[in-house]
């Protein structure tokens, strides 16, 4: 674990320090609560000034602690390990960090928030290539770099973040489709369609969310919050998927 605990830690410092820099001042993030459709509430302490979207938070962490601490069976190797690892550390990391955009409304929390998006979808492709024998450790930590430097987008233009994202996303589904189709059972079709739709409800509820809030139903617990809990989700199936997609792999190589 220490290992996994170094890889992202690092990159984790030295985001954070660039982002309280001058560097990311002109680029494109809300520093409102108005870009919510959820009400605050103005009784509640600020880190809980947005309650529902900011409890959420608790569940990335709960997540992300169950897939840390989960053991695995025994035919699971090292690599394995560190691939499950970085991915439940990720959550824990990024947990807080949305967590602070809400509480703190400064624009450094905002650019981490966005910018750590970003090598969270693109260890899919890196686990997936893991599986299928096409990735080492050295791989792993190039196309990580190359998916934090593709932040620079949100640099340049004024979408340029929504532009990384969907491409990262993309290709995360692309390469677990793939999968799938090579090296897949029925168990991993199950997970890899419910992260699927699990992703289509994170990104349609987010995008909806002040449209839903004309419906009562959505106007306390509103489409933002249930986009997240799609998102847990999306990140739970995500480990199901992989895991026992790596089982089965490892099974027939037996």
């Amino acid at each position: 674990m220490k290992s996994a605990l170094v890889h992202v830690t690092v990159p984790f410092v030295i985001c954070t320090a660039l982002a309280n820099t001058s560097l990311f001042d002109d680029v494109n993030v809300d520093l409102t609560y108005d870009h919510y459709a959820e009400q605050t509430v103005d009784c509640l302490p600020f880190f809980l000034a947005m309650p529902f979207n900011s409890l959420i938070n608790l569940a990335y962490m709960f997540m992300g602690l169950y897939w840390l601490l989960r053991h695995e069976s025994k035919s699971e190797t090292g690599d394995g390990r560190y691939m499950r690892e970085v991915f439940a550390l990720m959550a824990l990391f990024y947990a807080p960090v949305q967590w602070a955009r809400l509480a703190l409304l400064m624009r450094a929390p905002a650019v981490l928030d966005q910018w750590f998006t970003l090598p969270i979808f693109a260890w899919v492709p890196v686990w997936i290539n893991y599986i299928e024998d096409k990735s080492t450790k050295s791989h792993a930590l190039m196309l990580e770099l190359c998916s934090l430097l593709s932040y620079g987008l949100a640099l340049k233009f004024e979408h340029g973040f929504e532009v990384a994202l969907g491409c990262h996303v993309l290709l995360a589904l692309q390469k677990g489709t793939q999968a799938q189709m090579r090296l897949g059972n029925h168990q991993t079709f199950k997970y890899l369609v419910l992260a699927m739709l699990s992703c289509a409800g994170f990104v349609v509820l987010k995008l909806l969310d002040h449209w839903l809030a004309q419906f009562w139903v959505f106007q306390r617990v509103t489409g933002h919050f249930w986009s997240k809990v799609c998102d847990v989700l999306q990140f739970h199936y995500s480990f199901c998927f992989l895991t026992t997609l790596t089982q089965v792999t490892h099974k027939r190589k037996e």
